[in-house]
């Protein structure tokens, strides 16, 4: 891991470079924090086979690489949501022409300390969580011990797709928002690792954050459907109710290096290496 932050940091120092006096070998990538782990290692393979072009990949959440795709300041914003009407309004009126392509999908785990008991939640009770509804663990089958809610921030295309599916369950009409007390942290590693010191916690992250120190509980759509784990299998063949797919976005179809960098991320190997980061391959 070491390795690969200092390759990206070094290829960052020189894309800054090739911004200031322009050059055709870099690529700034920048958004979701739930695709940057997917990203490096797409980045890392490509310059060892492409040695002397460079690819600089940064998170920030899905809005902030939409945001600077609109602005000019990357070639590719990665996101784990779809790209929103006042955001493609933005980007025309710009003269930018959002194109999207879907590199990955992804389970959305909700996660609790291994020390916690429960290990199992209907989709109702997930937002009866994190609206506020339900504050102690004994309400869902668990401890006598008040519920610590953690999202991430408002920017994160994760916040907003957690909130839709699960919090609205896909109502258009729906207004449920995410409980006043719950903490809202800068990034899915911070909630990993606030869930680890935390016996009270409960929060939500793409599953290729999952180790042994938090717990993925099992999902149901309701109290009569199949309780599932968030793993591959579960992703690929649909039951799992909290799936997702990611995207690259850039300004018109990509070309040159940037469609290079797109064709390597969904080639064979590419998506050898989705499945080595623990996302799920579209191909």
């Amino acid at each position: 891991m070491f390795r690969i932050v200092s390759v990206l940091l070094i290829n960052l120092f020189f894309c800054s470079l090739a911004l200031a006096a322009p050059a055709k070998n870099c690529v700034q990538v920048k958004g979701s924090d739930t695709m940057v782990n997917l990203a490096q290692a797409w980045a890392e393979r490509y310059m060892e086979v492409n040695p002397g072009e460079f690819i600089a990949v940064t998170g920030g959440g899905s809005g902030t690489g939409l945001s600077s795709l609109i602005s000019g300041t990357c070639s590719i914003a990665m996101s784990s949501r779809n790209i929103k009407g006042k955001e493609i309004s933005l980007a025309e009126a710009r003269g930018v022409k959002p194109y999207e392509a879907k590199v990955a999908l992804d389970g959305l785990a909700v996660v609790v300390n291994p020390k916690n008991p429960v290990d199992k939640l209907t989709i109702d009770q997930l937002a009866q969580i994190f609206t506020g509804k339900i504050t102690n663990w004994k309400q869902v089958g668990g401890q006598d011990l008040q519920i610590v809610v953690l999202s991430r921030e408002v920017n994160s295309g994760t916040h907003v797709y957690f909130k839709e599916h699960v919090l609205r369950k896909n109502d258009p009409n729906s207004k449920e928002e995410f409980t006043p007390g719950a903490l809202l942290l800068p990034s899915s590693q911070a909630i990993a690792d606030e869930i680890t010191q935390n016996t009270g916690a409960i929060g939500y992250y793409g599953m290729g954050y999952i180790s042994p120190k938090q717990k993925a509980v099992a999902v149901a759509k309701d109290a009569k459907s199949e309780f599932v784990s968030p793993v591959t299998e579960n992703v690929i063949n649909g039951k799992y109710p909290i799936s997702r797919p990611l995207f690259f976005y850039t300004n018109n179809a990509p070309q040159g290096q940037i469609k290079k960098f797109f064709d390597f991320c969904l080639s064979k190997e590419g998506q050898e290496i989705v499945l080595k980061t623990d996302f799920v391959p579209v191909k």
